[in-house]
């Protein structure tokens, strides 16, 4: 039976690195991947791109309201598809990873998602709390701290200071870095981590 992964990781923890390796092993073995990514991710525009400048253009960019199994298959038949790897798997929404779900096991076509587990607040994304709950496979991509613990968070800076608050998605409009911390070093660096309700995304 096909399965849903899910592949988290804190920021540079070479996910998309991963994703691009995986998906060029089946094609080296004349299989057909399809590389997704959600529409929100405009970092990259209609690429995949990883930090050791690989890089490949997606298959599907889906919106926030696209049906995640109408855009496999409007691309490709479903049964001719071998896998599907998801970047920046955070951003689907949840009915989204409730449609990946449903290419695995009702189509038999493997999913692997990459992605956050949580947010600069220490918050899930609804797509990765979804995944978390349903994904047959969940694993852990680990990278580490500056101080050379593992890195658990992903803090954001905002004019080279840590910050607690804001939207939960910034990716255009807002001149924001990350920096992937440790336990110990949130806490230092950015605050106690607490429970707080997202605001939106930064325009």
């Amino acid at each position: 039976m096909a399965k849903l992964y899910f592949r988290y990781g804190a920021m540079n923890s070479s996910k998309s690195a991963l994703l691009l390796t995986a998906a060029y092993n089946y094609e080296e073995r004349d299989q057909h991947p399809v590389i997704v990514k959600p529409g929100i991710d405009t970092k990259a525009g209609e690429s995949v791109s990883s930090r050791i400048g690989v890089e490949r253009s997606v298959d599907v960019l889906l919106g926030a309201e696209d049906s995640f199994l109408d855009r496999l298959a409007a691309h490709r038949p479903l049964d001719r598809i071998d896998a599907v790897f998801v970047d920046e798997a955070q951003f689907l929404t949840a009915d989204q990873v409730d449609q990946a779900f449903e290419v695995a096991v009702g189509h038999g076509v493997p999913v692997l998602c990459y992605g956050l587990r949580g947010d600069f607040m220490t918050r899930s994304f609804p797509g990765s709390l979804r995944l978390l709950e349903i994904a047959h496979s969940i694993e852990e991509l680990k990278t580490i701290c500056r101080c050379g613990s593992k890195a658990i968070f992903n803090a954001r800076l905002v004019g080279g200071e840590f910050v607690s608050h804001g939207a939960q998605v910034a990716i255009d409009g807002q001149q924001a870095s990350y920096e992937s911390l440790c336990g110990r070093c949130y806490r230092d660096k950015v605050g106690p981590v607490r429970h707080a309700e997202p605001v939106g995304i930064a325009e």
